[in-house]
């Protein structure tokens, strides 16, 4: 197999079928031997995490297929701590799409003023950001992605219907275990012009609570996976 990725926590491979293979790896980010999803930079490595973000991903990316969402995924083999995808291209150099169902965190930073912290959002809230360490990913609107070409409009609207779909269907798998979803992040590409959901669905990409208390990414793996 061609390498044709070295990432912080997963190695990208090409397969000769056309699709791409990841391995999941057992770093972390972090900082100071602290596990931080938020962070930009290997800081640990933790046994098994690899393994247990695969199963997590395995969970919810079996649950959108059965409810008729399409995604990268194809399979996936736990033993060797691998999932196959369909090839995508990235929007730009690497675009995240939040999903805020509760305000916290960053959008209180900035909007603190006009909302509480943990009120609901109903129906969702949307954002995009660009992957950019340097600028402190910065938010981009629709008209900005759409003016700098990095997707059309119709690109943007079938992201933006699958995150908030998405993002309901994960709630509800998590609102099950008593878990409340805050936040999440994904990440899209196009495969052929089509818009689909990409990279992992990881607990270290959620913001999730129990009893109105933070649940740390690793023993939110822990719950999920039983």
């Amino acid at each position: 197999m061609e390498k044709i990725y070295q990432g912080k926590t997963k190695d990208v491979y090409k397969l000769e079928n056309g699709n791409v293979l990841l391995k999941f790896k057992d770093d972390c980010t972090g900082k100071d031997g602290v596990f931080d999803p938020g962070e930009n930079s290997v800081g640990l490595q933790i046994e098994g995490i690899g393994k247990a973000n695969l199963e997590t991903s395995i969970k919810f990316f079996e649950i959108l297929k059965e409810a008729g969402v399409k995604t990268h995924y194809v399979s996936a083999d736990l033993d060797n701590v691998t999932m196959e995808v369909l090839p995508a291209t990235v929007f730009g150099h690497g675009l995240e799409v939040i999903c805020r169902l509760k305000a916290t965190g960053s959008f209180i930073r900035r909007y603190g003023e006009y909302i509480e912290d943990g009120t609901p959002i109903e129906g969702g809230y949307v954002e995009t950001t660009f992957k950019n360490d340097a600028l402190g990913d910065p938010l981009v609107t629709k008209d900005g992605l759409v003016v700098l070409g990095i997707m059309t409009a119709e690109m943007y609207d079938s992201m933006k219907a699958q995150t908030l779909q998405i993002t309901k269907i994960v709630a509800a798998e998590l609102a099950k275990l008593g878990l409340d979803l805050y936040d999440i992040k994904f990440e899209f590409g196009y495969n052929k012009d089509e818009v689909i959901l990409i990279d992992e669905i990881a607990s270290g990409n959620m913001r999730v609570y129990k009893d109105g208390k933070y649940v740390d990414p690793v023993t939110l793996t822990k719950i999920i996976n039983g």
